[in-house]
C-alpha cells in the first residue's frame, strides 16, 4: 500500500494592508510594505524570527584565509594547484580558501497538483507552506550575503533585495495544471561545484523516481537538503467510515468502505516511505527533514538553516 495523495480545499489568499501612522517616515514605510506580495511579508516575518541567534556560514570561496587541501578535479584551474602539497604524494592537490561572503544556494519547491491541498480550513495548503519556507530561507541567505537561484530559471545566482523580490514573484505564481502540470520532482540541472541545493515538496512519488532525480543533481561536491512538507492528515489518516479518495495527479480514485480498517497499514506504508526518503538523502551525503503544516514554520526554517551551516563546514 503506497501513501496516498489526498484531496481538499483551497485557501483564500490574504491581502497585506498598510496601517496608518501619524509619523510621515513610518507611514511611507508602511505604504511600501503594503505593496509587497503577502508571501514576501510573511516570509520576512518568519526569517526575522529565526535570524535572532543564528550566525553566518563558513564556506569555501575566494577569500585569502587558507581553508583546506583537496584532490584536483576536472574543471579546476591549474593556477589553483598547490605544487608543494602535490609533491608530497602521487596525487594532485588544489588549495581552497575560506569565503565569508557568497556561495550559491539553489532553491526548488514542488508546485504540482498534490501540493494544493489542506485537510482543514485552519491549515495552509502544502504549497503555501513550501513557498513560505523557501522565501524565508532566501531572505535569511541574502541577509548573510549569499547568492540564490531557482531551478528552471535561466537567471544566474544573485543576491540583494531585487533577487528576493524576483524569487517571491516566481514561486508565488499559481501554475495552471490544466494546461501545463507542474512536475512533482526537480528537473535536471548542472550546478556549480560547492553549490548547495534545497528541495521542498511532499515527495510522495515512487522512491525509485525520487532517487533518480536526486542522483541527477548530486555531484561535484553539491550539498543537498530535502524538506518533505505534509498535511497532518496525510500521516494520521483521521477519516472514518466510507471514504472516497481522489488522485490529484492522474492516479484515479479509490473507494474505501471503512477507512479505519486500513489506517494501520497506511501509516506503516507512509513510515516506510519517509525512511526511504531519509535513506536516499543519506546515500548522497544530503540531509532530510519532515515538516507538517500544523507546526510553526519557524521550527522547520531554523532546522534547515542549521543543516545548511553544518554542511558548509564539511
Amino acid at each position: 500500500m503506497r501513501p496516498a495523495r489526498l484531496t481538499g480545499m483551497r485557501p483564500e489568499r490574504g491581502v497585506a494592508t498598510a496601517m496608518p501612522d501619524p509619523r510621515i517616515a513610518q507611514q511611507r514605510a508602511e505604504q511600501l510594505a503594503s505593496r509587497l506580495p503577502p508571501l514576501l511579508v510573511a516570509a520576512e516575518r518568519v526569517a526575522s524570527t529565526v535570524a535572532q541567534g543564528v550566525h553566518g556560514r563558513r564556506k569555501v570561496g575566494q577569500g585569502e584565509t587558507f581553508w583546506q587541501f583537496r584532490r584536483y578535479e576536472p574543471g579546476d584551474s591549474i593556477t589553483r594547484i598547490d605544487w608543494r602539497q602535490t609533491a608530497k604524494s602521487d596525487r594532485v592537490f588544489v588549495r581552497e580558501t575560506e569565503w565569508e561572503a557568497a556561495q550559491s544556494v539553489w532553491l526548488w519547491r514542488d508546485a504540482s497538483a498534490s501540493m494544493r491541498w489542506r485537510s482543514a480550513d485552519s491549515l495552509p495548503e502544502k504549497v503555501e507552506r513550501a513557498n513560505l519556507l523557501v522565501t524565508a530561507l532566501a531572505s535569511l541567505l541574502i541577509r548573510g550575503g549569499e547568492y540564490i537561484a531557482t531551478f528552471g530559471e535561466s537567471a544566474p545566482p544573485a543576491t540583494g533585495r531585487a533577487a528576493l523580490n524576483r524569487l517571491a514573484e516566481l514561486i508565488g505564481r499559481t501554475p495552471d495544471h490544466a494546461t501545463a502540470p507542474a512536475p512533482s520532482l526537480p528537473p535536471p540541472a548542472r550546478l556549480p561545484r560547492h553549490a548547495a541545493v534545497v528541495l521542498v515538496g511532499d515527495f510522495l512519488s515512487p522512491l525509485a523516481d525520487i532517487d533518480a532525480a536526486v542522483r541527477r543533481i548530486a555531484g561535484r561536491a553539491i550539498k543537498g537538503h530535502i524538506v518533505q512538507v505534509l498535511d497532518p492528515a496525510e500521516q494520521s489518516l483521521p477519516f472514518a467510515g466510507r471514504t472516497r479518495f481522489e488522485g490529484m495527479e492522474s492516479e484515479g480514485e479509490m473507494l474505501v468502505p471503512r477507512v479505519e480498517s486500513v489506517r494501520a497499514d497506511y501509516q506503516s506504508a507512509l513510515a516506510d516511505h519517509v525512511r526511504g526518503l531519509a535513506d536516499i538523502a543519506r546515500a548522497v551525503g544530503w540531509t532530510f527533514m519532515s515538516h507538517h503544516t500544523d507546526r510553526p514554520p519557524e521550527t522547520a526554517l531554523l532546522a534547515l538553516w542549521l543543516a545548511l551551516a553544518e554542511a558548509a563546514k564539511d
